[in-house]
């Protein structure tokens, strides 16, 4: 499906309208004009002599999907992603804004990393307009390798969506006097809770099935250990924090009580982790072996039902390319990581939506909304007057992922091969000449 910009004037008629701001679902005529909604009624009767016609029935409207973090390889690791083909995964899921992670090579821990960064993305964006804004995030500590603090004042100056590693910091000092730096600076931080020590060999998260399947465990603590640790870093600084991976069901209880107790953290899980658990392993599939690993059936359902209750804030894709080379090995030795950028929405709308587990709503908010908020930044929303920063989805199309409908370079995926229902037909991005808002909230 080939996705264009959208100029002039547009008008989709009697298309479902789903926006988790205002909390609406319903069915209208849209008019976009010049790249902004200017008109959302029931039957709009003046329109445009230019305006081209779209037909929205049995499609939805929704706002463009954000993407707290993911993977590039470029740099350094080109063959696995550029960011032509990492962007253009992101537009054919249907995001408008899209995090990546500084853990690439050389690191983004520098601001003239950064910089090059953004120079090297607009000359992209020149070639096509509507793929996703990128949001790099800046390391927290040189080379993202968890040993010695970047430059964090100076780094904070550059364009970037906040400080992550993307890898778990081991030293809980360091951590707390990252905290610590951080706080004066207002930018988002987003940390994974892992203890190495406590992980060990361990690939598949430890139970009756890590036994079964005769898989090395990690036992849960390896994340709940390290998170409760962090959490009272937290309490003891108050720097506001994202979580990244939430991947346990006691993690999502420590969150919980975390929230109720004051400290201002968010959360967020990872598609993967709501849609397979341990069980799924007996296959031996190299593109399930995650990390943190897929957790036991109750992990599972916890995050379900945390996604759906608002404990869990948002869901990131963590889209990790690996070459068939990089995943073509056993289980155990197979690097962590699976695509998802173009298969998400989709997938999560057809397992979540259509069995009536969650809202539409609900999905919406965890993908779009609550991630644009850990950010700081101005959710994307459908009403009158507003930046178009939107995307038409046909929930009823399908298509099979294959090294020819895939936009990512790298397939490591355990859709490959399979049917998919749900594909984003439009896009709607806002121009770079007119970043999207940036307002820190902390």
């Amino acid at each position: 499906m080939t996705q264009v910009q959208a100029t002039g004037a547009q008008l989709i008629q009697q298309v479902r309208v789903l926006d988790a701001i205002t909390q609406s679902d319903r069915v209208a005529d849209v008019l976009v004009q010049d790249g902004v909604v200017t008109e959302i009624a029931p039957s709009i009767t003046v329109i445009p002599a230019s305006a081209k016609m779209l037909t929205g029935q049995g499609k939805i409207l929704l706002p463009g999907l954000v993407d707290l973090y993911s993977h590039s390889g470029e740099p350094g690791n080109e063959s696995r992603e550029t960011l032509e083909s990492l962007l253009a995964a992101g537009q054919a899921g249907g995001f408008t804004r899209l995090g990546i992670l500084p853990n690439t090579e050389p690191a983004i821990d520098h601001s003239a990393m950064v910089e090059k960064l953004l120079v090297r993305r607009d000359s992209i964006a020149r070639e096509n307009p509507s793929l996703p804004h990128l949001y790099p995030w800046g390391a927290l500590t040189q080379g993202a390798q968890g040993q010695q603090m970047v430059e964090l004042a100076e780094l904070a100056e550059a364009a970037i969506a906040g400080f992550a590693d993307g890898r778990a910091i081991q030293n809980p000092l360091l951590v707390q006097r990252l905290l610590q730096y951080l706080k004066p600076l207002g930018k988002p931080v987003a940390l994974y809770s892992c203890d190495r020590n406590l992980r060990d060999s361990g690939v598949a998260r430890e139970g009756p099935f890590s036994l079964i399947y005769g898989l090395v465990g990690d036992p849960a603590s390896s994340e709940t250990a390290a998170l409760a640790a962090l959490l009272e870093c937290v309490a003891e600084v108050s720097t506001p924090v994202h979580l990244m991976r939430l991947s346990t069901a006691r993690g999502v209880e420590l969150v919980q009580q975390a929230k109720e107790r004051g400290l201002p953290v968010t959360a967020s899980t990872t598609w993967m982790h709501l849609l397979f658990s341990a069980k799924d392993l007996g296959g031996y599939d190299p593109s399930l072996r995650l990390s943190p690993p897929l957790g036991n059936p109750e992990d599972q359902a916890a995050l379900i039902e945390g996604v759906k209750a608002g404990v869990v804030d948002a869901i990131a894709i963590d889209h990790t390319p690996h070459t068939y080379e990089d995943k073509t090995v056993g289980f155990p030795s197979a690097p962590p990581g699976a695509i998802g950028l173009e298969l998400a929405l989709g997938i999560l709308w057809d397992t979540f939506v259509v069995n009536g587990d969650w809202s539409p709503l609900t999905l919406l908010q965890a993908l779009s909304t609550n991630p644009a908020a850990c950010w700081g930044q101005t959710p994307p929303t459908i009403q009158p007057q507003q930046p178009a920063e939107i995307i038409l989805f046909d929930p009823a199309a399908t298509w099979t992922a294959s090294l020819a409908t895939l936009r990512s370079l790298s397939a490591n995926t355990p859709w490959l091969g399979k049917e998919i229902s749900g594909r984003v037909v439009r896009t709607w991005v806002p121009p770079l000449e007119s970043p999207i808002t940036y307002s820190p909230t902390h």
